[in-house]
């Protein structure tokens, strides 16, 4: 399966070269490194990542707010803040463009893979695709067929259920659930609960 590709919108070369490092290393694509307002949007008007992280003081006129704002409009892509300001201001504005994170400078691998795959997850989870997914139709896409029970743990999934979640809703154990999990996450070709989304994703736009 083909790799979240990410958006690096920060006006720091050095900076956006280090935050590319990192998402490399998570295993993540990089869709793209711009370094200003203005060339994110030029940018996104003729590309379509699957997601961006955003720093909010970029050099030009626009900032990444502002970026946020355009992507709402016209991408439809979960998005990421980067910033090492966090005064209230800031953040009553970044609240209103409904961002699916905000990290503050410096951060660590994990709490950007974490802010990421939450971007990533929530955003699938409030924008569902319209078609309806189906056993058959799912494993007309893959070469290992999911079971009934594994497509039925696949949908709880879906609907963001938790491992201790989806254990107590199917009447099994959380081992028993993690067994099922690897099964479908190698059935989808998928490394993780994001990757096998965007997999579910991809048959749904197919479908």
């Amino acid at each position: 399966m083909k790799k979240v590709e990410i958006l690096i919108v920060e006006d720091e070369p050095l900076v956006a070269e280090d935050i590319a490092g990192h998402l490399e290393m998570l295993d993540f694509g990089i869709a793209g490194i711009v370094h200003s307002g203005e060339e994110a949007v030029d940018y996104l008007k003729s590309n379509d990542p699957d997601a961006a992280l955003l720093d909010i003081t970029l050099a030009g006129e626009m900032d990444g707010i502002e970026v946020a704002q355009f992507i709402n409009e016209h991408n439809n892509i979960p998005f990421v803040f980067l910033t090492s300001h966090a005064d209230r201001g800031t953040i009553e504005r970044v609240k209103e463009t409904r961002p699916g994170g905000y990290l503050v400078k410096p951060f660590d691998e994990h709490d950007l893979l974490t802010s990421m795959e939450m971007a990533l997850n929530n955003h699938l989870l409030l924008h569902p695709r319209s078609a309806t997914l189906t056993l058959e139709n799912t494993n007309r896409h893959l070469v290992d067929p999911l079971s009934e029970r594994e497509f039925e743990i696949l949908l709880s999934m879906k609907s963001g259920k938790s491992n201790a979640e989806l254990a107590e809703a199917h009447f099994l154990s959380i081992n028993t659930i993690k067994t099922h999990l690897q099964n479908i996450y190698s059935k989808l070709n998928a490394r993780n609960r994001t990757e096998a989304m965007f997999k579910v994703n991809e048959i749904l736009n197919h479908s």
